[in-house]
């Protein structure tokens, strides 16, 4: 499962997972249309598509998108921030959703962070490493008891002397646990064979360039992908172009 990831989530529906069970093929002109829509000094040039599990945490020249009815999840390293709070008002609410969900995390770097906003109002962010608190604005929420109590305590290895300041979780851990709580999946450890999984969650890429700069259009290539997404957006974009 994906060792980084910086999404946020734009949900209007009420339970989010069936959503994405019920739907495994996102809309690829929602998607275009929103690609363009957060990326206004950039041309925006539809490229692989895949799933959450490859494209969770992109590269800064990449976005990719997934809108499904009432769920739209958009990968885009901007989400990638130490200071939650500081996501540029563009992303926050572009779609006048219900709620705003940003969920990332870098397990290599040991950190995590995730926000909430409501109506586009702010009620929650959080952003650490194993032992540093860059940000925790907002009243914690109650499924946050269990790992502020140390009952998901860091998994030292053999020999490691911790630090007097370690936090009682791992922040990795902690930020997954919040997109399982907001929307009904882990990206990592899936709490039971029946939970949807990141490579069930398909996606439509986007290389971004800076205006003006794009290169003459090319077909995507097809992903090795279980949903049929892949086919679906690599038909759309061979017709908007003419191709064969």
């Amino acid at each position: 499962m994906p060792s980084t990831a910086s999404s946020i989530w734009y949900i209007d529906a009420p339970d989010p997972v069936a959503v994405l069970h019920a739907n495994r093929d996102p809309d690829p002109e929602a998607a275009f249309a929103l690609a363009k829509q957060l990326n206004p000094d950039h041309d925006v040039v539809p490229a692989a598509s895949g799933s959450l599990k490859v494209w969770a945490g992109p590269d800064p020249g990449s976005m990719y998108i997934g809108c499904f009815p009432g769920v739209t999840v958009v990968c885009t390293v901007q989400a990638a921030r130490s200071h939650p709070m500081s996501l540029p008002e563009l992303l926050i609410r572009p779609l006048a959703s219900e709620n705003t969900y940003l969920v990332a995390y870098d397990v290599p770097l040991g950190w995590g962070a995730f926000a909430h906003w409501e109506r586009g109002e702010f009620r929650r962010s959080f952003s650490a490493t194993r032992v540093h608190i860059v940000e925790d604005e907002g009243l914690p929420l109650v499924w946050e008891r269990t790992y502020w109590a140390g009952d998901h305590p860091v998994r030292l290895r053999p020999g490691d002397v911790p630090d007097p300041q370690i936090l009682p979780f791992e922040p990795p851990e902690f930020a997954d646990a919040a997109n399982e709580r907001w929307l009904g999946f882990r990206y990592r450890d899936s709490t039971s064979e029946d939970t949807l999984r990141p490579d069930e969650i398909a996606v439509c890429g986007f290389s971004l360039f800076p205006a003006g700069q794009a290169p003459a259009s090319a077909p995507p290539r097809e992903p090795a992908m279980s949903v049929p997404a892949g086919k679906r957006w690599l038909n759309w974009f061979r017709g908007r172009d003419g191709m064969p």
